[in-house]
């Protein structure tokens, strides 16, 4: 099998990284591979923000705790009420993914983005995992004053978001996949 091929099959969302910083040869090989991903009509409608700043993370979750408490959502109230749980989980570097406002196509490309840079990651046998519930928080009032602190551009808003670090542990069962979601037609 090819590495690409085995890259996708051992891909896992990792939630417990080591307290070590990435290198930023690493760090750029991953953000470089999020900036050559596809985009309808190669708009390329994506900015993002690497933070590998402990103090910004932590005031990131607390801050994401305090909104979702807040939430509608039972689910995402759950995690606000969780006093061990941290959106991050605790990796040294996270990335937030801005997609421009005006492009109506910003949030599937950004998403198409994300996974070529947690392929990379996985590559460089760097864990990663999807952050979706940072949203609340940066799509909410209180994250506008995020967005200035964080310096993401006007006409930006906030889609994504991923954590990476190095692997606690190694992951390698993946979990049985749906079976009937193919159908040929030759």
């Amino acid at each position: 099998m090819n590495e690409t091929l085995k890259n996708i099959r051992n891909r896992r969302s990792t939630r417990a990284f080591l307290p070590e910083q990435l290198n930023d040869t690493d760090v750029q090989d991953i953000i470089d591979a999020g900036i050559y991903a596809p985009s309808a009509t190669n708009k390329q409608p994506w900015h993002f923000t690497v933070i590998q700043r402990k103090d910004i993370i932590d005031r990131l979750n607390d801050d994401f705790k305090e909104v979702a408490s807040k939430s509608d959502n039972e689910y995402v109230r759950r995690f606000a009420d969780s006093e061990n749980f941290h959106v991050f989980y605790n990796a040294p570097t996270i990335v937030l993914v801005s997609g421009d406002e005006n492009n109506a196509a910003a949030s599937v490309d950004c998403a198409i983005a994300v996974e070529n840079m947690l392929l990379a990651a996985e590559s460089l046998e760097i864990g990663g995992c999807f952050i979706g519930l940072i949203a609340y928080l940066l799509n909410s009032e209180n994250g506008v004053e995020w967005l200035k602190e964080l310096e993401i551009p006007e006409g930006f808003k906030q889609i994504h978001a991923f954590c990476l670090g190095y692997k606690k542990i190694q992951i390698t069962n993946a979990p049985k996949r749906k079976e009937d979601t193919v159908n040929y037609i030759k």
